[in-house]
């Protein structure tokens, strides 16, 4: 297994130092699986093909404004090792999960 090695691994944040990313907008995300694995998938006639693990993270990424009433799904792909997607956070309550639902 790979693990983190700062003198091995010089790895930048591309983050935007001092940016607030609980403010409003657009985001841009990817969710990589550990070691990079084919997880969620495997590409078949130039299509993606899910398996279990590839429906249920699809499954979960439409859940999110269940428990995040404040964001917006917009585009996302799942593909055999990651997720691509955009969402967007409106309005101002910190992003917390929804009270109402068992944490």
């Amino acid at each position: 297994m790979n693990h983190y090695n700062p003198q091995k691994h010089h790895r930048r944040s591309i983050r935007l130092q001092g940016y607030d990313y609980s403010r409003e907008g657009l985001y841009f995300i990817t969710i990589c699986y550990q070691d990079r694995a084919h997880l969620f998938g495997k590409i078949a006639e130039k299509c993606l093909q899910l398996n279990d693990a590839g429906i249920q993270a699809q499954q979960c990424w439409l859940d999110i404004p269940n428990h995040f009433p404040n964001v917006v799904l917009h585009e996302f792909i799942i593909m055999p090792n990651h997720i691509h997607g955009i969402i967007e956070f409106v309005g101002a309550n910190n992003y917390s999960p929804n009270p109402s639902l068992p944490q």
